[in-house]
């Protein structure tokens, strides 16, 4: 019988069959409540894809948020994707209802290097644990002490050396800050910095540079979506794999050297004091090797990408406006001099300055849909539900360049932070985001920013080379980043 139902049946029937099975089964998996946010029409398989700008999302979801208001939703592939916007709205999400999005979603583009491990990508207990010993193994480092505040500041004479060296001619100097800033996070992880020379940490960088510009390309989207037969094809997300996989061995080789002259009752650093953990016998469990690896890798982008990127946007602003520029220096050469190195107790003391400094960061907006949430549960949010798993996106530009809380939120100024001559804090800025999820890096940050900045403003003009016009155009990848420039840095 069912050989005779075979042979009765076309070449066509089947593939009409299984179009139609395949149809079905999308649409059961892309069903959502009737109460869920609203959404433009969905394709079957692709969702959303042939709506998206990859080059500049912004735009994509500005039309949205036009047409839908400040909650709705896409699909990019089978994953249904939340965006929410306003300052009210993200207030709502990650701080009085925090606790239902603090978890992670895991997309196959991470599952493939990390899987739910580290800081960025890990929920629940996991993530606690590895939060909480982290900020107290920073804190232990000098992570608002004046032990880091020296380390940046011996790191700020060698950038300010490099840069020196260029003899005011043009150059590009994306990895000199890469290199500097780095440090920094080095320093407290592996007990050591690198020289500006070194080319296996040069070279480290760069792996980390293009993972960081390849992860916003089609073919990476197109692995989230569709991993099962993205695999077999080549293109950026395998180029992204392989850097990864270098990364992970530069780690290790640095943990293997820690194990060889480990001393467990002295803690030399990050990886150290995180062998202690794992050495414990009442250990949960959480604290392994892997978790390590994991770990380090996520102190190591976390802690170069954002803020170097935001100092080069920083050095790029500052030539575009000469005038912010000079204002700048002015107050510096008032408060600090020429010889004297910044110090973070002077940044009280430099309203224009710090105002500079946050604007820089309000403007470039580098990382405008911060890192994607999850729901722990099912969740009622401005009258929608969000079933438990869904991912959460909060868009961060709607907010810190929302019209009704900046006076010129398209303009770069410094005003915006100042009142009456004094420093003013908005509540409308929030560039590591909100809620128990914020970055745990901001103290450093913050310093870094502050302390480079200031020392090459001391030292230097920063000038577009000569018949050159310095744009502002960006480039998508992990944060939003000038487009390569060259600059001179003329010495004062």
């Amino acid at each position: 019988m069912l050989h005779f139902l075979w042979e009765s049946i076309s070449f066509q029937m089947l593939l009409v069959f299984l179009v139609v099975f395949l149809l079905v089964a999308d649409y059961l998996k892309r069903r959502r409540p009737k109460d869920f946010p609203p959404s433009p029409l969905s394709l079957p398989f692709v969702g959303h894809f042939y709506l998206m700008d990859f080059s500049n999302p912004q735009i994509t979801v500005q039309k949205f948020t036009e047409k839908y208001g400040d909650i709705f939703s896409t699909q990019m592939g089978g994953v249904w994707v939340v965006l929410i916007n306003g300052l009210r709205m993200v207030k709502e999400a990650l701080v009085n209802q925090g606790e239902n999005f603090l978890d992670r979603p895991v997309f196959p583009i991470n599952s493939e290097v990390f899987s739910k491990m580290g800081l960025i990508s890990s929920s629940g207990h996991l993530w606690k644990q590895q939060r909480r010993f982290t900020l107290t193994t920073l804190r232990n480092f000098g992570l608002g002490k004046r032990s880091l505040e020296e380390r940046i500041q011996e790191e700020c004479q060698c950038l300010v050396e490099a840069f020196r060296d260029e003899q005011g001619n043009p150059f590009n100097p994306h990895f000199k800050i890469n290199n500097a800033v780095s440090n920094i996070i080095c320093s407290v992880t592996f007990g050591n910095r690198f020289d500006y020379h070194d080319e296996e940490f040069q070279k480290l960088l760069q792996l980390m540079d293009e993972i960081a510009n390849l992860q916003a390309s089609v073919m990476t989207q197109l692995y989230n979506s569709c991993p099962s037969i993205m695999k077999f094809f080549p293109g950026s997300h395998q180029t992204m794999f392989k850097n990864w996989r270098l990364l992970k061995c530069f780690v290790k080789e640095k943990i293997n050297k820690h194990k060889e002259d480990w001393n467990p009752l002295e803690s030399r650093d990050y990886i150290d004091s995180y062998l202690q953990e794992i050495a414990k016998d009442d250990s949960s469990g959480s604290f392994q090797e892997e978790n390590l690896v994991a770990c380090v890798l996520d102190l190591l982008f976390a802690g170069t990408e954002t803020t170097s990127t935001t100092i080069r946007w920083a050095l790029l602003y500052m030539a575009i406006y000469p005038d912010i520029q000079a204002r700048v220096q002015a107050e510096i050469d008032a408060v600090i001099g020429r010889v004297r190195q910044p110090a973070l107790e002077d940044r009280s003391n430099m309203p224009y300055t710090n105002a500079v400094i946050h604007e820089v960061q309000r403007k470039s907006n580098i990382i405008p849909f911060s890192a994607p949430r999850m729901t722990v549960k099912d969740t009622v949010l401005e009258g929608f539900r969000i079933p438990k798993g869904t991912v959460l996106l909060t868009n961060l530009t709607s907010v810190m360049f929302d019209k009704n809380e900046w006076e010129t939120p398209d303009t770069f100024n410094p005003g915006h932070f100042l009142k009456d001559g004094q420093f003013w804090k908005r509540e409308a800025f929030m560039p590591f985001s909100v809620g128990k999820r914020a970055c745990l890096g901001e103290v450093l940050a913050r310093s870094e920013l502050f302390l480079f900045f200031t020392a090459l403003l001391q030292k230097f003009t920063f000038q577009a080379p000569p018949d050159t016009t310095l744009s502002l155009q960006f480039q998508m990848g992990m944060t939003v980043a000038p487009q390569p420039y060259k600059i001179c840095a003329v010495p004062r």
